[in-house]
């Protein structure tokens, strides 16, 4: 079978493998143009692309995917299935009609819940307890189509969206292989979506990362946990940015926001109910630290208070 595989970032490198490993012919990738990335702003190929190239598949960037040029180069390749994951744009009918087996994309999530570009973060924001993959026949609509196969995992309570994100593309790969050898067989049978339980997850904007901390420990713990990689959660300190990795629920109290304890490494801030001891942040311009090493180079006065 010839395939194109559309994706872009890391989540959809285990999909690619998988399909190179599989025997089929992958006849190019399709991701997004090479972006300047880090401090230095070095032009960064996608991690697909990198993957690709280092097994001689065509890779094909191009900045729209609605042009009449791209198009053709496609149907000069004439695929028979397109696979997506993760590539980060919504197809056009014509491409999603070009192969003779249409379109299946790997998303993470369960659908018909958290349909949209950043499904892993938001499941975690809003403190979900169980999320997964699904297989879907790609139609017009954001993550609309018919479901294929669905596999669900715990999200455990140390998850990130980082972490998660790692686990989830491997299954995503593992189902994805499942999915083709059903459709080989003919025994794929698509359930359509029940669109009234309908979710959505859209890509994170900066200001979806600001902490506000009148929620509950337990809300801001999971935005802490959720917001990363990017844009992560942050506050402020003395008027500077103050990014939030890691913490744990504790429970005093005091008024939201408020420095409760500032000593002995320990930084508690006090929530909408109980509290959260910070574990490892990073002041505006300074380095990522442990919260220990951060105090001793920092004092922050008990009573003071973050976001302020």
């Amino acid at each position: 079978m010839k395939i194109v595989f559309m994706g872009t970032p890391e989540f959809a490198v285990p999909s690619l493998q998988a399909l190179i490993d599989s025997g089929d012919e992958i006849v190019a990738v399709v991701c997004q143009p090479d972006k300047p990335k880090g401090r230095g702003l070095e032009v960064a190929s996608p991690p697909t692309k990198v993957l690709a190239e280092r097994h001689g598949v065509p890779v094909l960037q191009p900045q729209k995917i609605k042009t009449e040029e791209f198009f053709n180069e496609l149907k000069k390749l004439g695929p028979d299935l397109i696979c997506v994951a993760a590539y980060g744009k919504i197809l056009p009918k014509n491409i999603l009609d070009l192969p003779p087996h249409g379109c299946i994309n790997v998303h993470a999530s369960i659908l018909p819940k958290y349909r949209g570009a950043a499904p892993i973060n938001w499941a975690i924001i809003r403190g979900e307890k169980v999320t997964g993959i699904t297989t879907m026949k790609m139609d017009e609509g954001m993550d609309t189509g018919d479901m294929l196969l669905k596999k669900e995992i715990p999200i455990e309570d140390e998850d990130t969206g980082e972490t998660l994100s790692q686990k989830l593309s491997y299954i995503g790969a593992e189902l994805l292989i499942e999915t083709l050898k059903l459709l080989k067989e003919g025994k794929l049978n698509p359930i359509p979506q029940d669109h009234s339980q309908a979710t959505y997850a859209p890509m994170l904007k900066k200001e979806d990362g600001k902490i506000d901390w009148s929620k509950s420990a337990e809300e801001v713990r999971n935005l802490i946990r959720g917001a990363l990689p990017w844009p992560g959660a942050y506050t402020t300190l003395d008027g500077k940015l103050l990014k939030i990795y890691k913490a744990r629920i504790s429970n005093s109290v005091g008024n939201p926001g408020e420095v409760i304890k500032s000593d002995s490494g320990i930084l508690r801030v006090a929530t909408g109910n109980d509290s959260l001891d910070i574990l490892e942040l990073q002041i505006e311009g300074g380095k990522r630290l442990k919260t220990e090493e951060f105090l001793r180079g920092r004092k922050i006065k008990e009573g003071s208070v973050l976001g302020s």
